[in-house]
């Protein structure tokens, strides 16, 4: 009995993406909704529409953060031109070796990452490989971002080990590269913005009134 409750926990964990109050989060929500982001993530948010039922049926299926729609969104702001200086391509912007290591085809005449659901397909398995691995989706997103080795370093030098939480994602934050610094708050912060489901919210009152929605 205990091993099932704890094994439920862990199912329930893994489908939470939690909103943890970092002042980082709240500096992101202001430049989105009154910064010099405004536009941008306006038309950021108009774009998931396109691609929003899809997304979220697959990680309804797979029993994933509804959340993790906003890592696309950090991404690529749902740019399905989105093309990067590392070659990574799509609203997911995968680069081509994980992309191919999870399936899809990449080559001279064939780029299956443009492809919105299948890149999703792709992205989902690399994003629950990282959680296994991580056990945080934090720190997932942000080995997503910067590369999981990059990320296995920081925790085995600051926590003794690859496995953590979500917390230690602040704990590392400074070894890391400065846009993954930022990506995870960002992905939190657009995460408020847009009121996912299955998020885990900060529970006061003044940080709700610092995230109203943009769509």
């Amino acid at each position: 009995m205990i091993l099932l409750v704890f094994l439920a926990a862990i199912v329930a964990d893994r489908g939470v993406l939690p909103d943890i109050p970092h002042q980082r989060v709240d500096a992101f929500v202001e430049r989105f909704t009154t910064g010099d982001k405004r536009a941008e993530i306006e038309e950021a948010f108009t774009r998931k529409k396109e691609v929003e039922s899809m997304i979220a049926e697959k990680l309804r299926r797979r029993g994933l953060p509804p959340g993790l729609i906003y890592l696309a969104m950090a991404e690529s702001g749902f740019n399905p031109k989105a093309h990067s200086r590392d070659e990574a391509i799509g609203i997911w912007q995968l680069i081509p070796d994980t992309a191919r290591r999870y399936g899809l085809k990449v080559d001279e005449t064939t780029d299956e990452r443009r492809d919105n659901a299948k890149a999703t397909d792709a992205a989902l398995s690399y994003l629950s490989y990282l959680y296994n691995r991580f056990g945080s989706w934090y720190l997932a997103a942000a080995a997503y971002n910067s590369g999981e080795n990059r990320v296995a370093r920081a925790m085995t030098e600051v926590a003794g080990g690859e496995q953590g939480t979500d917390a230690d994602f602040y704990r590392i934050v400074d070894k890391l590269p400065g846009e993954t610094r930022d990506f995870v708050p960002a992905m939190i912060a657009l995460m408020r913005l847009g009121g996912a489901a299955g998020s885990q919210p900060a529970g006061k009152e003044e940080r709700r009134a610092k995230s109203p929605p943009l769509h």
